[in-house]
């Protein structure tokens, strides 16, 4: 792979921007419908959510508020180490709230149950999930996913926001790499 020929690590799209684009509405519909009224945080987690997270709020027809946490669990691999590190934490106070994590990927659980277990000790009215991207293959934790997007096979993946060794984010399509 080449830097700066972002195409030369693409296998093969594995979901095209429309399908998630598709799928981004219906998710914006349902939260917008099971919200209305609510008082909704939606916590974005960086830096993968980003690029979902955007195109999530144009599609909610609700008032909501935004925040990002940052966490980390993979390092520069592709596989998680298990281990979750609090990045950067919320800036809002979540009590007495309705939380919405909106996440890239789910794969393993293990990121997600470690998160729910966090914001849950600061006494929000609930605290559910809404992801794009699904592996349930690879679950290691049964972590209830509210508001799923679509399952993919266990392969890695690159673009929609998500990335190998910080590149590959901005690829409109959700891709699989080339072998390295």
């Amino acid at each position: 792979m080449t830097k700066g020929d972002l195409m030369s690590g693409i296998d093969k799209i594995l979901v095209s921007r429309e399908e998630i684009s598709k799928k981004v509405k219906e998710l914006g519909e349902r939260i917008s419908k099971d919200y209305k009224g609510q008082d909704l945080l939606l916590v974005g987690v960086l830096k993968g959510a980003v690029v979902f997270m955007a195109d999530l709020l144009r599609e909610i027809t609700i008032p909501v508020e935004v925040d990002m946490i940052s966490v980390s669990s993979y390092g520069s691999g592709t596989d998680s180490t298990g281990i979750v590190k609090i990045v950067k934490d919320l800036d809002v106070n979540i009590k007495d709230r309705h939380v919405l994590i909106v996440e890239d990927l789910i794969d393993t659980g293990l990121t997600l149950q470690h998160l729910k277990e966090l914001l849950a000790t600061r006494e929000p009215l609930s605290v559910k999930v809404c992801t794009i991207f699904d592996k349930p293959t690879r679950r290691i934790v049964d972590v209830p996913i509210e508001y799923n997007g679509i399952s993919i096979p266990n392969y890695f993946v690159i673009g929609y926001g998500l990335d190998y060794a910080g590149e590959y984010r901005n690829l409109p399509d959700l891709c699989t790499m080339k072998q390295i």
